[in-house]
């Protein structure tokens, strides 16, 4: 039951911000957007209930239809008060825009905040264009359509058909689409003809009008009508010269070697050139622009066809028929012999655009003569045996550069040029997203650089911005999708979740659950959806690019949140097994905390040049462990990673992972991973200079460690804040922890971190000046150290006792110290020896070398964020002057 009522108008504010700022979208999927961000709506019944709300607004929809809709076989006890929840979550979002009304509830909306009574308005005033460009597909598309809805959507589908037959510059993706759904609309049918005939696609438009011949036969048994058939009689065949290549366009940019390769490989007739690269490459563009540039080399013209998934037979019919042959044989060897023939005899350029696959553009190639082919493909066609394949790659910067000023305007380029980097790089450099971009600046004049990539900034509405008119990206890379298999499609959705970076083929496989995912890989690769390249370690990796990902999140948002989870668990648990195994065989022994993790994957043999080619996957991995909730991972993964980072001296990226491993193992209640996590952010705030950050979170840890019995993490807690107790010049407080830590090491047998805690003992009487015993402990810690064969801790002793020794002896113990930290791949420790050791030159009057090692010290301590120091460095640096 549907109690009516009046719109209550406006009120000024909804929640703190402007009720204009909302917008309400269902022509497509449900939508609510407010100041241009997207709203959450929560699961499938509140947003059910929201858009049964929206296709009655500003009306009262009783409880009853509510629970119908939501519960269409059989409602729960509690469906009332379950409406009521999502009614309430739902204001939680969107403010009071809904309303408990007398009965059932109700949205308040004005007319231009709705979609689809805009749509309506736009419709009734003839605004065609406006009206259609409103739609993002089938209205509800994200929602199970109820019986409750069907009345209003069927009448805004039907008024849509009626805007798309009289609009008179409908897509013909579009169009394809519509006649999937509605195939009996001759009308449809008539515009599909006459868009393909106009747009250079003959054959196909042929084709299009059998398959309505055949579909109002099958369906109605009647023939087209008189309208339709005259679409059919305007495509009239062609005689020579053809001159069928569409405009050049001029402001085409770059590609300066590729089109000298092509074209040189165009004069050795006959001859095929594959222009092969990723969606939106501009390969289209390319062929065109290279078939006019060598337009006087055939003579006898030039045939064009864009293939897409036609059929190579119906193809031959058109191009024999273009080229003046009447009695067409039925047979495709027979089509293919004769077309051959006249190939043979005449010079010609057929540009093939968008094939599918080598087995559609095999027949259309020349034999023999003086006539040459140029295809394009978003696929790599090895098996066209004799043809040239050439790679379309993105656009270098300048030339992006070039072609966004081209289309936009060199001085709002020029006024911008940060700006206009963000859009390129939001564009991904690819010539039809910068002309999109470039076209809908060119098209605002008065819009700064700056809002345009503002939008384009947001991954989740990029793709929308980067539509204009029929200038799509979307399209582009849809075309590419639908052509892969379901297991290929599969993979391409599930890939979006591992970044903007490189992956490992066995994260795709994980993500899939699968053991292996060559062959999937290997179909996206081929379809240059994919980029493949190497890593240091021999890893095959793969890359998508920016664009394609985001179309690639798009379609994965159709999956439910638990294969989400379910996916990323797999990968993560991959993730966390191999850098468990890396993170142990780590040339240095950590001084921390390592997660414990049952299940270790075998890696490769390098374990730091494992960590150095995955650091960018983790991260990205990382980001969605925290997005999807999934704690144990969030802390775990980074706490695995802390030895590389230690050893690397990767400061910066050790302390965001560990911003995020708090929040981990605080959400997972684990209080032995807090207690890992705070004393590894404990250490990176020690390296950079963080002092009173370094002592809280240590002390914390150690806190925790006492708590869960964790001895060994009580001792390294000790020693931590042993060090900044020294750093702060409390040496009695620094040896009373050191000393602790010492005797807990010493009890629970761990000869690493006893000579660490040895070495920590000597440094803090060497600062005192107590020079026997510092001697005394260093030497110890160095003996100790090289029994037990650790190299890096022998190297620290060596570096300290440097400290005691007369200029050449102190000289040789920090060159062996330096040998080792690099041996080890110890960056930060190398750093700091090379600091001791210009300190010494500096000292024994060699400024030359002086200022070359603390020079190298400078940018290693720069790099890795040790301001205290780049700080001391830099004075060093200053006493070369005087």
């Amino acid at each position: 039951m549907l109690v009516k009522d009046l719109p209550s108008g406006r009120s000024p504010t909804q929640r703190g911000f402007a009720v204009d700022s909302i917008a309400f979208r269902v022509l497509g999927p449900l939508e609510v957007t407010v100041g241009g961000r997207a709203v959450p709506l929560g699961g499938r019944k509140p947003r059910m209930l929201l858009a049964t709300l929206l296709l009655e607004p500003n009306t009262t929809v009783a409880v009853d239809t509510l629970v119908d809709v939501l519960w269409p076989s059989s409602p729960p006890r509690s469906a009332v008060a379950n409406v009521r929840t999502y009614a309430h979550a739902l204001r939680a979002g969107i403010g009071d825009r809904v309303r408990t009304r007398p009965g059932g509830y109700q949205v308040t909306v004005s007319p231009d905040e709705l979609d689809m009574t805009t749509f309506e308005a736009k419709a009734r005033q003839g605004e065609l264009a406006e009206a259609s460009a409103l739609w993002r597909g089938r209205a509800l598309a994200d929602l199970p359509r109820s019986p409750a809805w069907e009345p209003t959507l069927a009448r805004l589908e039907e008024l849509r058909l009626s805007v798309l037959e009289r609009s008179p510059d409908v897509s013909i993706p579009e169009l394809r689409g519509l006649l999937a759904e509605y195939p009996l609309r001759e009308e449809l049918w008539r515009q599909l003809v006459q868009a393909l005939h106009r747009d250079g696609r003959t054959a196909e438009a042929l084709h299009a009008y059998r398959e309505a011949e055949r579909v109002l036969a099958e369906e109605l048994g009647t023939r087209p009508g008189p309208e339709l058939r005259g679409a059919r009689d305007e495509i009239r065949t062609g005689v020579f010269p053809v001159c069928q290549l569409p405009m050049d366009i001029p402001d085409f940019t770059g590609r300066l070697e590729t089109v000298a390769e092509v074209e040189r490989h165009l004069g050795r007739r006959p001859s095929a050139v594959v222009l092969t690269g990723a969606a939106g490459t501009g390969k289209s563009t390319l062929a065109v622009h290279i078939g006019h540039r060598v337009e006087r080399s055939f003579s006898d013209g030039q045939v064009h066809v864009v293939l897409g998934d036609q059929d190579p037979a119906e193809v031959l019919e058109y191009l024999l028929r273009a080229l003046g042959v009447q009695d067409v044989p039925e047979s495709l060897a027979e089509r293919a012999a004769r077309y051959r023939s006249v190939l043979a005899r005449r010079e010609l350029l057929v540009v093939l655009d968008n094939a599918a696959d080598a087995s559609q553009v095999a027949p259309l190639l020349p034999g023999s003569g003086r006539s040459a082919a140029l295809i394009t493909s978003r696929t790599w066609l090895p098996e066209l045996h004799g043809a040239t394949h050439v790679h379309v790659d993105a656009l270098t910067d300048r030339d992006a550069r070039e072609l966004l000023a081209r289309v936009a305007g060199h001085d709002r380029v020029a006024a911008e040029p940060r700006r206009a980097g963000e859009i390129l790089r939001a564009c991904g450099n690819l010539p039809l997203a910068i002309r999109v971009a470039g076209a809908k600046l060119a098209a605002r004049p008065s819009v700064p650089l700056r809002v345009a990539a503002e939008r384009l900034a947001d991954e989740r509405g990029r793709l929308d911005e980067l539509t204009t008119g029929s200038l799509t990206v979307r399209t582009s890379v849809t075309d590419s999708y639908l052509r892969l298999s379901t297991a290929a499609a599969r993979a391409f959705r599930f890939a979006g979740m591992l970044g903007p970076v490189s992956f490992p083929g066995w994260a795709v496989a994980a993500l899939l659950g699968r053991a292996n995912a060559d062959d999937v890989l290997d179909t996206l690769v081929n379809a240059n959806l994919l980029a493949v390249s190497v890593d240091p370690t021999g890893t095959s990796r793969y890359r998508m690019p920016d664009l394609f990902r985001c179309y690639a999140t798009e379609r994965l948002s159709g999956e439910s949140r638990h294969a989400l989870r379910a996916a990323a668990r797999r990968v993560l648990d991959g993730y966390l097994a191999r850098a468990t195994h890396a993170a142990t065989r780590i040339p240095v022994s950590y001084f921390g905390v390592l997660p414990r993790f049952g299940h270790v994957v075998t890696g490769p043999d390098d374990p730091v040049a494992w960590f150095d080619a995955e650091l960018p996957s983790i991260t990205a991995i990382l980001q969605v462990a925290e997005d999807l909730e999934m704690a144990d991972h969030a802390w775990r993964i980074p706490a695995v990673t802390a030895p590389y980072f230690d050893l690397r001296g990767r400061h910066d990226e050790w302390r965001r992972s560990h911003d995020i491993a708090l929040r981990g193992a605080r959400q997972a209640g684990d209080r032995h991973g807090e207690a890992i996590v705070l004393r590894n952010q404990g250490q990176v705030a020690l390296y950079q200079d963080r002092y009173a950050d370094a002592e809280a979170a240590t002390r914390e840890s150690l806190r925790l460690f006492t708590e869960e019995n964790d001895y060994s993490g009580v001792g390294i807690a000790h020693a931590g804040i042993g060090t900044t107790s020294r750093i702060h010049g409390d040496y009695a407080g620094a040896l009373r922890h050191h000393r602790h830590a010492l005797r807990i090491f010493v009890r629970t047998g761990q000869p690493h971190f006893e000579a660490a805690a040895r070495t920590a003992i000597g440094t803090a009487l060497l600062a005192q000046q107590r020079l026997p015993a510092a001697e005394r402990w260093l030497t110890g810690a160095r003996e100790l150290s090289a029994r037990i064969g650790d190299r890096h801790r022998e190297a620290h002793a060596l570096q300290r006792l440097a400290g005691l020794r007369e200029p050449a002896q102190a000289l040789s113990h920090l060159t062996e110290a330096t040998e080792l930290f690099q041996m080890l791949g110890d960056e930060h420790c190398v750093a700091y020896a090379r600091q001791n050791t210009g300190e010494l030159f500096l000292r024994t009057g060699d400024h030359a070398k002086a200022r070359d090692l603390l020079t190298e010290s400078l940018d290693a301590h720069l790099r890795s964020g040790d301001r205290r120091s780049a700080a001391a460095v830099t004075m060093l640096l200053g006493r070369l002057e005087y």
